[in-house]
């Protein structure tokens, strides 16, 4: 088996322009009502790849093999919105304003719990 690791990386180079791009990572313009709206994504990508031969002792057996991987992650980070002359970014999957108090009461009543156990005497 002859490795190309040439051929593989010319491959993966080619893969990568393909795929990260801008309309990969900012996504097509959409209205809703007066707001003019457009995603933003987060793409990840990663690759391996490794090769290698060998004698076996006893039998003098000649082995040899590669193997590659490549993986992708897209995410969706948040929508750059304009309405008129302003442009704000409100990320996806944050709770803002009142949301995101409520989030944080479950954690607010352990601590103010834990603080009153800490306080409460020892027996």
């Amino acid at each position: 088996m002859e490795l190309h690791f040439e051929e593989l990386l010319g491959k993966i180079t080619d893969f990568i322009k393909s795929e990260a791009k801008t309309e990969t990572v900012v996504g097509d313009q959409f209205e809703l009502g007066q707001f003019k709206c457009v995603p933003v994504i987060k793409v990840g990508m990663g690759f391996g790849s490794g090769g290698g031969e060998g004698v076996e002792g006893k039998g003098n057996k000649r082995g040899e093999g590669m193997g590659a991987g490549a993986g992708v992650g897209i995410e969706p980070i948040g929508f750059l919105v304009s309405k008129e002359d302003e442009i704000s970014f409100i990320e996806a999957g944050k709770a803002h304003g009142l949301a995101a108090a409520f989030e944080k009461v479950p954690d607010m009543i352990e601590k103010i719990s834990a603080n009153k156990r800490a306080a409460e005497p020892q027996e």
